[in-house]
């Protein structure tokens, strides 16, 4: 049975929510599986009832957004939609957050005033960084687990812990593949280094980040430059460790110098090392130092994704996909 609903928004309303040439429609129509009409500032929906119904609560929290923002990004428009399992995980955040310590807000004082963990995983993370020498993080993309070592650099920068700040990335293949990119070889290694600028970009001011980097407080080089050099008085980040090789991980491990940090960030389900290699350095460093003192190991799940809401559903159906896969050897 197919149902009808009108709604009358004001023209700024209608404006924002619309988007450019209705192109906002037309992505809620696909995602709410409803047709919408729009004249002027009236909406009439049309389609199931329980879709109507959904449609409709979808709408007023748009109302409720453009009061706030003058610009709606897809993600907006998909954070809108009334979704019982995400509200209900959302107010246990809330909860969640009530019960904050000082121990768990990384104060900033820049771009970003402070960052807030948002899952008990992030939590136990942030607190595993400020108590042990070594923490690494393992888990999908998404979790926040480079951001948050990059914001607790910062933190620690700022107040004094460490005298500079050293970001790392394997630059895979640095031979064959990077031989094909334009420009010197720092040019050829930046994209590589991207992730860890977009994190510094988003915490910092343009000139805080441009004068510790032309001071060398904060360095972010190719994990390949790290070899020979004993970092003292430093936070160092090694992220996308899955892509080390065994001697690149031990290797990095080595530098640190005394009084220094290190986090180390990996999702051991994206390596990308040529089969013809050794196995991940991040894999054998969590057999080897499983149980080290001194070493804290923090493991994320599709939970703690805190990018687009579905992210978080991708990472579970390759999951379940991968799950459900024979493996290899087995017949049929």
């Amino acid at each position: 049975m197919s149902l009808s609903k009108e709604i009358v928004l004001t023209n700024q309303e209608a404006q924002i929510i619309f988007g450019r040439h209705d192109e906002h429609l037309r992505l809620l129509e696909d995602l709410l599986g409803v047709e919408i009409f729009a004249r002027g500032n009236v909406v009439k929906l049309r389609g199931e009832p329980d879709n109507i119904e959904k449609a409709y609560k979808t709408f007023e929290n748009l109302r409720h957004k453009v009061h706030r923002m003058k610009y709606l990004s897809p993600a907006d428009i998909f954070d809108a939609m009334p979704d019982e399992k995400e509200k209900q995980a959302q107010k246990v955040e809330d909860e969640h957050q009530k019960h904050f310590t000082s121990d768990d807000i990384i104060i900033i004082r820049s771009k970003k005033e402070a960052i807030f963990p948002r899952s008990a995983h992030q939590r136990s993370y942030i607190k595993a960084i400020r108590k042990y020498p070594l923490t690494i993080g393992i888990g999908p993309a998404g979790t926040g687990k480079t951001y948050l070592a990059v914001a607790l650099a910062i933190e620690s920068l700022r107040n004094g812990l460490f005298s500079k700040v050293v970001l790392t990335r394997p630059a895979l293949e640095a031979g064959e593949r990077l031989g094909f990119l334009p420009g010197d070889l720092e040019e050829k290694i930046k994209p590589y280094l991207q992730p860890i600028y977009d994190a510094l970009f988003d915490l910092l001011k343009y000139e805080e980040l441009k004068r510790w980097s032309e001071r060398k407080i904060i360095e972010i080089v190719p994990l390949a430059y790290m070899r020979g050099r004993t970092l003292n008085d430093a936070f160092i980040i090694l992220d996308e460790a899955q892509n080390t090789t065994g001697e690149q991980m031990k290797m990095f491990l080595t530098r640190l110098g005394t009084n220094s940090k290190a986090v180390v960030t990996g999702d051991i389900t994206q390596i990308d090392l040529p089969l013809s290699r050794e196995t991940s350095g991040l894999v054998i460093c969590e057999r080897v130092l499983g149980k080290l003192k001194g070493v804290k190991f923090v493991y994320f799940n599709e939970k703690d994704v805190v990018r687009h809401p579905l992210v978080k559903r991708i990472i579970k159906a390759y999951e379940t996909h991968y799950r459900s896969q024979p493996k290899k050897g087995a017949s049929g």
